[in-house]
């Protein structure tokens, strides 16, 4: 990519950003167009859907957050490792409004533009929740999907107002039901 078609396509993915963040997964393309200066055909060259703004979107967050995995896997004992992830992936989730129903359909959908990255963060998601429960500091009847389900779930219900100001204790809630009652009292006491 040119360096002038580059910093085009970064300033429209900091504008967007920026429409997304007020606005939620339903912001619109004409609005990041005018709010970036440009004509909606700018836009639609760079981001020809809506997936694919929001894959540019959020594909530096997932990788991050699949590259956090590792990191806790190769650092962290496995319950501490799984509910550090689970916080961050909660926190992703929380980001942008609309965010959970876009990755649950990505990762059903393997011609999505989403999907490799949905996956990646899936896998390593469980990865971490297998070693947990090999170790036995999370429950056995757990899986991967379970798992994703919960993340969602509480990053959806944070975004409430009403229950906002109680996301801290809806996490350790969350997090104790994933995890053995010998880890999750330890977490609790270090919280």
């Amino acid at each position: 990519m040119r360096a002038d078609a580059r910093k085009n396509y970064n300033h429209l993915l900091a504008v967007a950003r920026d429409v997304v963040t007020e606005n939620g997964a339903d912001a619109s393309m004409r609005d990041i167009a005018r709010r970036a200066e440009v004509g909606l055909a700018t836009v639609l060259r760079h981001f020809p859907t809506r997936e694919a703004l929001f894959e540019a979107l959020l594909r530096a967050n997932l990788d991050a957050l699949t590259q956090k995995a590792g990191e806790l896997e190769t650092s962290n004992p496995p319950g501490e490792a799984l509910v550090s992830w689970f916080r961050e992936g909660v926190a992703f989730v929380h980001s942008y409004s609309g965010v959970v129903a876009l990755m649950a359909s990505a990762h059903a959908d393997p011609h999505s533009a989403l999907y490799a990255s949905c996956t990646a963060v899936h896998e390593a998601g469980e990865r971490l929740l297998r070693r947990a429960q090999g170790d036995g500091t999370a429950r056995a009847d757990m899986d991967g999907v379970d798992l994703f389900a919960l993340m969602s779930a509480l990053g959806w219900l944070v975004d409430q107002p009403s229950f906002a100001s109680r996301a801290d204790h809806l996490l350790h809630v969350i997090t104790s039901a994933i995890l053995t009652n010998r880890l999750g009292n330890d977490i609790k006491k270090a919280t």
